[in-house]
């Protein structure tokens, strides 16, 4: 029996790896990379051991040092979690070398699933040898790994040289494998998937139905199982493909084949040989602990016949620290509080960790489970409406608007959702009121520092704060009463709780400060000086970094002096395992570039200036 599992991987997906373990009274190792020294995941571990660097190509990347890991931490099983190693056969051939358990497939049908090109041989599906006009759209698409990371949307031939490039590189820094290949770019399809189950004994499960159609950058957002809408034979069909594929490589274990499912037929895209960040929706329905079904199949047990059967609707999103309105630019900073009420909650987080540039933005995973498919919806739409989430900007207002967007509640959606809806699920006003209740916590702060208020009426007093870039100017007063603001009636007022009558019904604000950064329920405002700094100036044209990242590559022949256009790209940013271009934002010439490869910036750094014409 295992007695002792390295997982052989980071944040969330480790932490969620050992929380079944200590129920199975099994010990737990981390690995952490410098970065990662003071990590939830190694923090909660019964040991850890350091992997020297930060990049995941000089950590998370490295198998030799994982396995070294593996053998001076006494570890007698490696579980690869998701992403990094998982679907890396020589990395599963090395730990069975070193007479470790791997839990996992063999490494035979990781190479011949875990590669998307074999696969789809395998299937009989054979990729675009050329592209030519009448093949438009296609993707882009990284033989290795998952996530979203190396793929791209070609919708015109010129574009495609520098789409092959762009996701090479990309994936070469996620996988450590640059392999990609061209497919067909189906419009309008459903990502649907189905997770399987497999023993060592020839029993394959087929655990239902997943729907991932909602994705940002061809990484998922939110999930649910089963996928609705689908019909008895659509699905039945689905099943027999995805036992079918694991039958075809004798596989062993956890693993997911997806699908794009267009109108009632379905298009193979891969199998995922591992466990899929969205695995807790399908646990939900079968309520079952799919790593602990893991690690029996790994020991050698045999699974029942049948699969337990479903019950009731489940439906995922994923918290991530980015700003959809700016491109999904990944945020960084501290992460001061963050809790979700009422739902299951998988985080590689807590109060007071840091949110670095290094890996994946993901902060959470919110579950909810309910009978029906609107139930578990408006379960999860009210958790996140009363979360607590005060750090950097985060996703949860797209997530809340999106769970209760007509189009997804009449499960119409398609791969394109946002596409079509970015803009109006991310341009709602803030509340109008937020920022006087953080002027009156304040206020109500200094008066219980300050011993109380004069008896006489003190002269309005003027307050300034920045939410979703505006500035609001606030004015209030101290009577003998208490607080005054026009237009609302103030009914209490205290550095953590005001409440304000508004035409009539009173209404909470709950506030927290951390300096200059304050939250009002779900509002994130930045407290101003009372007079602007009149030296805090930019030159017009000037290029900011939206994010802290690594310069990758500046476009070839930029210099002082160039002539650009308006939307050129000029350079990339790496943060956070993705590749973010920065364009020109204006026409006109270069008088200033600071931005070189291998440069490390911080958010709002000073990246270039273009005059413009």
């Amino acid at each position: 029996m295992i007695a002792s599992v390295l997982v052989a991987n980071r944040g969330e997906i480790a932490c969620r790896i050992f929380r079944t373990c200590r129920e199975l009274g099994i010990r737990t190792v981390a690995v952490h990379s410098d970065a990662d020294e003071n990590a939830l995941h190694a923090r909660v571990a019964d040991t850890a051991v350091r992997l020297p660097g930060a990049t995941p190509a000089e950590t998370y990347l490295r198998g030799d040092l994982i396995v070294k890991a593996a053998v001076a931490s006494g570890a007698d099983a490696v579980h690869p979690g998701y992403g990094f190693l998982s679907e890396n056969a020589d990395f599963a051939r090395a730990v069975i070398d070193a007479g470790l358990m791997w839990i996992g497939p063999p490494p035979e049908a990781i190479e011949a699933m875990a590669s998307k090109t074999r696969a789809k041989e395998l299937m009989g599906i054979a990729p675009l040898a050329g592209v030519g006009e009448s093949d438009l759209p296609v993707l882009v698409k990284a033989a290795a790994g998952g996530g979203g990371r190396g793929m791209r949307i070609v919708r015109r031939l010129d574009e495609l040289d520098a789409a092959l490039e762009g996701a090479s590189a990309e994936a070469a820094g996620a996988f450590g494998d640059g392999e990609v290949f061209v497919e067909p770019y189906v419009e309008g399809g459903r990502h649907v998937e189905v997770q399987i189950l497999a023993d060592t004994h020839g029993t394959v499960w087929a655990l239902g139905t997943r729907d991932c159609s909602l994705q940002r950058r061809h990484q998922k957002v939110i999930e649910e199982a089963p996928a609705p809408g689908l019909t008895s034979e659509l699905t039945g069909s689905l099943h027999e493909m995805a036992v079918r594929a694991a039958k075809a490589v004798d596989y062993v274990g956890a693993g997911t084949v997806e699908f794009l499912v267009a109108g009632d037929k379905a298009h193979f895209l891969e199998m995922n040989t591992r466990l899929q960040v969205e695995h807790p929706v399908t646990e939900a329905v079968f309520d079952i602990d799919l790593v602990a079904l893991q690690l029996r199949v790994a020991e050698g047990h045999a699974l029942d016949e049948e699969p337990p059967r479903a019950r009731g609707h489940a439906v995922e999103a994923r918290l991530y620290a980015e700003d959809p309105a700016s491109e999904w630019a990944p945020q960084t900073g501290t992460l001061h509080r963050l809790a979700v009420p009422h739902v299951r909650l998988d985080t590689g987080y807590e109060d007071g960790d840091e949110i670095g540039v290094h890996y994946d933005p993901m902060l959470a995973k919110a579950v909810a489970h309910a009978p029906t498919r609107a139930e578990a919806l408006r379960k999860l739409a009210g958790a996140l409406e009363r979360a607590t989430i005060h750090g950097p900007t985060t996703n949860r207002d797209l997530l809340l608007r999106s769970l209760r967007h007509r189009e997804f509640t009449t499960a119409r959606m398609d791969t394109g959702f946002y596409d079509r809806h970015l803009d109006e699920l991310t341009t709602a006003p803030p509340d109008p009121h937020a920022p006087l209740a953080a002027a009156l916590a304040e206020a109500a702060q200094g008066r219980s520092r300050f011993g109380g208020f004069r008896n006489l009426p003190s002269q309005p007093q003027t307050r300034r704060y920045e939410t979703a870039g505006e500035e609001h100017e606030i004015h209030y007063r101290h009577t003998r009463a208490g607080l005054e603001a026009d237009g609302v009636r103030v009914v209490h007022a205290a550095a953590d709780l005001v409440v304000l009558e508004v035409d009539g019904v009173q209404r909470k604000f709950e506030v927290a400060r951390y300096g200059e950064q304050v939250y009002v329920n779900a509002t994130a405002l930045k407290a101003l000086p009372r007079f602007p700094d009149p030296t805090a100036q930019l030159a017009p044209g000037s290029l900011l970094a939206p994010m802290p990242g690594t310069v990758v590559k500046v476009v070839d022949g930029l210099a002082v002096g160039a002539a650009v256009k308006a939307g050129e790209p000029l350079l990339w940013l790496e943060a956070m395992k993705m590749q973010h271009k920065i364009t020109a934002p204006v026409t006109g010439t270069v008088t200033a570039l600071h931005a070189v490869p291998g440069q490390q910036v911080e958010v709002a750094a000073l990246l270039a200036v273009v005059e413009p014409t």
